[in-house]
């Protein structure tokens, strides 16, 4: 078996017309552009692209199957130029009673399956042709939904606090789903501003696969959290069997942002624009102007519900490594990201393999330096809160 990168969440931003998708997404993220991201630059295996429920994107789709750019392979998903798989997905807006509402991911093995999910979801949202699409029904029937046509659905960046099952609706997966769907669900998405230190503090959370994705809204954005996966062949059904840790297959390592550096890791007083990064979670309103209507941090709303005040991971935990990707390192701008790629062939080889002399000779010593310790992880970091991102700091480098 093979070590694949995978990256299950990346936003279209336009069609191939230049029609309008993800609203706040690039319009330079469309269907065949990620897949030449991912096999030019990035160097991700497997990408999940998740509004391919949307008819222009299904539409593009087939024209790129047509013309022989890309082709479906036996074991679900779309092939490009033998090396990259894009497994097509859809993002749904939920609402539950008296509650939130929250995202969840659908994962759809092939273009018809795409197709007659599309076809469901018509008859429960507004508008099919925009991305995340507001479902009139809780997350329980929109899974049900899924699962008869064979798909497969988890739920997105559980703890955000701005649409998630966990950062705004429930305390406990219980509370939403009954137990045959629980027993279903693959995995859960982390989120940007969460880790597995974090997450296997909720009891309940211990049995599931965890998954860390990018949820890019740009290119360069793409691959920022990734998951490497052992697997016989890139495809959705190994996929699958990575999740459900079956006949070997398993997901070996989370590469994600060390969680400070996500927008809502700490929470945020919009009245008093403050981040609260050195009080103690949880945070749950404003220590300065008392307001509990503040955007409540990640970190915050895990302290606030969790079991056990230290991760219990379970024995199928894979570990979970901390990256900052190249945007995020002090110094390093376009310019140089697209020097390193040149010479290194990957974003992931930059980050990951280069030796520091290597990458001195392209970018010079003191950005070498920054990125030796963004991989070491001993770069100094400023929580976000509140939809900023976090930022790695250069004193003390």
């Amino acid at each position: 078996m093979t070590e694949f990168f995978v990256d299950l969440h990346v936003h279209i931003g336009s069609d191939s017309q230049g029609r309008r998708v993800k609203v706040s997404g690039s319009k330079k993220l469309t269907f065949e552009n990620i897949a030449k991201e991912c096999f030019y630059r990035k160097g991700v295996d497997i990408v999940g692209i998740v509004d391919a429920a949307a008819p222009g994107v299904i539409h593009d789709i087939e024209n790129l199957l047509d013309s022989g750019e890309m082709t479906e392979i036996p074991g679900g998903g779309i092939g490009y130029k033998d090396r990259v798989v894009v497994l097509l997905a859809g993002e749904v807006e939920t609402s539950e009673e008296d509650r939130g509402h929250s995202h969840h991911l659908i994962l759809l093995r092939s273009l018809d399956m795409a197709k007659a999910f599309s076809r469901e979801l018509q008859r429960c949202v507004s508008n099919i042709f925009f991305s995340t699409p507001v479902c009139a029904m809780p997350a329980k029937d929109l899974y049900k939904m899924a699962m008869d046509l064979g798909a497969i659905p988890f739920p997105a960046h559980a703890f955000s606090p701005h649409k998630s099952i966990y950062g705004n609706c429930v305390r406990r997966l219980e509370s939403a789903f009954p137990k045959d769907i629980l027993d279903s669900i693959p995995g859960i998405e982390l989120g940007l501003s969460a880790d597995t230190d974090l997450a296997d503090t909720i009891a309940e959370l211990q049995r599931y696969t965890f998954l860390s994705n990018s949820d890019a809204h740009s290119l360069p954005k793409i691959g920022r959290e990734y998951n490497v996966m052992l697997l016989e062949s890139p495809s959705f059904d190994e996929v699958m069997k990575a999740l459900t840790r079956k006949d070997g297959r398993r997901v070996l390592a989370n590469y994600g942002l060390d969680p400070k550096l996500g927008k809502y890791h700490r929470t945020y007083c919009p009245e008093c624009d403050r981040t609260f990064q050195d009080q103690a979670p949880p945070v749950l309103s404003c220590p300065e102007c008392n307001k509990t209507s503040v955007v409540r941090g990640v970190l915050d709303r895990i302290v606030d519900i969790r079991d056990y005040p230290v991760a219990k991971h379970p024995d199928h935990r894979p570990s979970y490594k901390y990256q900052i990707p190249l945007e995020f390192v002090p110094g390093i701008g376009p310019r140089s990201i697209d020097k390193l790629i040149s010479k290194f062939g990957s974003e992931m080889a930059v980050l990951h393999n280069a030796r520091e002399e290597a990458l001195a000779e392209v970018v010079g010593n003191k950005a070498a330096h920054l990125i030796i310790k963004a991989r070491e992880g001993t770069l100094p970091l400023v929580a976000g809160g509140g939809g900023r991102y976090g930022k790695a700091l250069i004193k003390n480098t």
